[in-house]
């Protein structure tokens, strides 16, 4: 699943440390999303990571 959590993330001026604070998910795990070698987060992790970036599903995840 391609996403624009990058992008995004870059837009709000926010690091992956920031992220993963606002989540409660691993640097890691996000560097992962963000990359696309992961793929299909969970409903919970994408709702998360929408409200950290205050963005809709559809603009984070293309879907």
């Amino acid at each position: 699943m391609k996403n624009n959590i990058y992008v995004i993330r870059k837009e709000k001026n926010l690091t992956l440390k920031q992220l993963s604070v606002l989540t409660n998910l691993s640097i890691g795990y996000l560097c992962h999303l963000e990359n696309g070698t992961r793929v299909n987060p969970s409903m919970n992790t994408m709702a998360k990571i929408c409200t950290a970036l205050d963005a809709s599903l559809s603009d984070v995840f293309n879907v």
